[in-house]
């Protein structure tokens, strides 16, 4: 007999809620490469014993985080490490991302075709301390050399410092053409939009999205050999068409694109060449659906389009919903999915997020959760739900 709760709604009102009967999403891991690269922005585990003042430290339990990675590897995804998904630059600082670096490198190892590309920013160098724009270019060094010296691949994050401290255009193209002529390997360069950050805004030099896509290209187009792809996370579709069209021969579009992922992954065969038609992926939302992701590309990867499309299209609700304004806090419903799931032993996070969201919010995102058949183990699910409405008093 299916499952009904008490849970409040978007207004506060509590009205009764029964599960749907059917299976949830099960993926099997798959037998080839998807056709698509597919990195996960993975999320870490807190440690909920450890003795520390959550808003000034933070403690991972590094055995769930890691095992968490390995699930991800297991599904035929890749793993975007030390990310923003991971709180990175929200409670993560840069000496326990550097090691939260090495050691999902140093597991993959164990993974054949494991795929792992990590974070590397500026987040050491507090904003208000960064004086010039050569402060920005050591500190970016900093952490490339660290990473490199790890056999890691990079994903050069947007730097708050050199949005404090740019005065145009040039001082961006002066940045990356020094991060890019001496990176060891193809990057992934990381534009992330103010909604996601605020102390972003205005990033390239200037608060015209399509003059700051001007400047980004212009920095591909001088470096494409030093470029792999770039990931926009601007939730907007038609600006990441748009860029996508105009990327050199060879570099990839990632999308970051929280609420249109589905289609811009299948793409529109439009475009001059095969990298302007569709886009691969670098997501947050990964790290949620997981099991559904990895079921959907393996349909795209088997030219089964139709699947493809049903698979996520009961995800995206739960996704725009999860990245609802204030966008920033995305990362507590990506948690309280692993949770959920019983990935995770506790709603615990790092720098005390797990409370950035509302009731409301969480019995929202519990019945998307459900409707998306992505309730792994319902009855865990419903246990986990029950003792979060007790704690806010709803018996």
């Amino acid at each position: 007999m299916p499952t009904t709760l008490t849970l409040p709604d978007l207004q506060g009102r509590l009205t009764p809620y029964t599960l749907r009967d059917a299976e949830p999403i099960r993926a099997s891991a798959p037998t080839a490469p998807f056709n698509r690269i597919a990195y996960s922005a993975a999320h870490v585990v807190a440690d909920p014993l450890a003795a520390i003042d959550p808003f000034l430290e933070s403690r991972i339990d590094w055995d769930a985080t890691i095992a968490y990675r390995q699930r991800l590897w297991s599904l035929g995804l890749g793993v975007a490490e030390a990310m923003d998904t991971a709180q990175r630059g929200m409670g993560l600082d840069w000496p326990t991302s550097l090691e939260l670096i090495r050691r999902s490198l140093d597991a993959a190892k164990d993974v054949p075709g494991a795929l792992v590309a990590s974070g590397c920013g500026t987040d050491h160098l507090a904003p208000e301390d960064a004086r010039s724009v050569d402060d920005v270019i050591r500190a970016y060094e900093t952490q490339m050399e660290a990473i490199e010296s790890l056999g890691g691949k990079l994903i050069v994050m947007a730097s708050r410092a050199l949005a404090r401290v740019a005065t145009g255009p040039a001082d961006y193209e002066r940045v990356y053409d020094r991060i890019l002529s001496q990176a060891r390997q193809p990057v992934v360069l990381h534009w992330l939009g103010s909604m996601f950050d605020p102390a972003l805004a205005g990033y390239w030099g200037t608060d015209d999205l399509d003059a700051a896509m001007d400047t980004a290209l212009g920095i591909i187009a001088a470096h494409p050999d030093k470029v792999d792809g770039i990931k926009i996370s601007l939730l907007d579709k038609d600006k990441e068409i748009a860029m996508r069209r105009r990327l050199p021969p060879g570099v990839r579009m990632y999308t970051g694109d929280d609420f249109n992922y589905a289609e811009l992954i299948a793409g529109d065969n439009e475009g001059a060449l095969p990298n302007h038609r569709q886009s691969d992926a670098l997501l947050g939302i990964f790290d949620a659906i997981a099991p559904a992701a990895s079921a959907a590309l393996q349909a795209l990867s088997a030219g089964d389009t139709d699947r493809f499309h049903a698979i996520l299209a009961p995800t995206v609700p739960l996704s725009r919903h999860i990245f609802r304004a204030p966008t920033r806090y995305y990362k507590t419903g990506v948690v309280f999915m692993a949770w959920l799931g019983g990935h995770q032993s506790h709603f615990t996070m790092v720098g005390g997020q797990q409370s950035a969201r509302s009731l409301p919010h969480f019995a929202e995102l519990f019945r998307l959760a459900d409707a998306a058949g992505l309730l792994e183990r319902p009855d865990l699910a419903v246990h986990r739900m029950k003792l979060l409405l007790a704690q806010h008093g709803v018996e």
